[in-house]
């Protein structure tokens, strides 16, 4: 039986610290993989985590067009830290909404067993809020300039 990752989880060692400005600091900023580091890195949580949201389609539409409107501001504003940590909160909108609709009230374990509970009983809305926002996701990660900035920023900082 597999237990959820987050038990073993080494706080000491993770990359992104809830203490760092990563406007004022962007060079401490590190893309990571997946969704890594999007609920600490301030002030990007903040900005964009207001308008993350997946409870219907309509709702999820208007989110991800929301978070999709501040990546391309990002852009314009030539910061590669917003612009990113828009594309994992549009990423994040796909797996959470992904998560709800296989799994009833997205929990994948018992809460006190840590026993995996049964897939394929969720929400079919849920399925639906997902696939908005993987167009989204899969739109900003297309985009050509930030896909550029994004090499760039791997090779130079990690």
């Amino acid at each position: 039986m597999s237990k959820p990752s987050y038990l073993n989880f080494d706080y000491k060692n993770y990359a992104w610290k809830a203490n760092i400005d990563y406007r004022l600091n962007p060079e401490l900023y590190k893309i990571g993989k997946g969704e890594q580091g999007v609920l600490i890195c301030e002030p990007y949580k903040s900005e964009i985590l207001k308008y993350w949201r997946f409870k219907t389609p309509e709702i999820a539409f208007e989110s991800s067009e929301k978070i999709y409107s501040l990546f391309l501001k990002y852009i314009k504003n030539k910061d590669f830290v917003g612009m990113d940590m828009a594309r994992k909160f549009l990423q994040m909108g796909y797996t959470r909404s992904r998560r709800y609709a296989n799994y009833k009230g997205g929990r994948k374990y018992k809460k006190t067993t840590l026993e995996p509970l049964k897939w394929g009983n969720g929400d079919n809305l849920k399925a639906e809020s997902a696939r908005i926002f993987f167009g989204k996701w899969k739109e900003a990660e297309a985009n050509l300039k930030y896909a550029k900035l994004k090499k760039e920023w791997k090779e130079k900082l990690g």
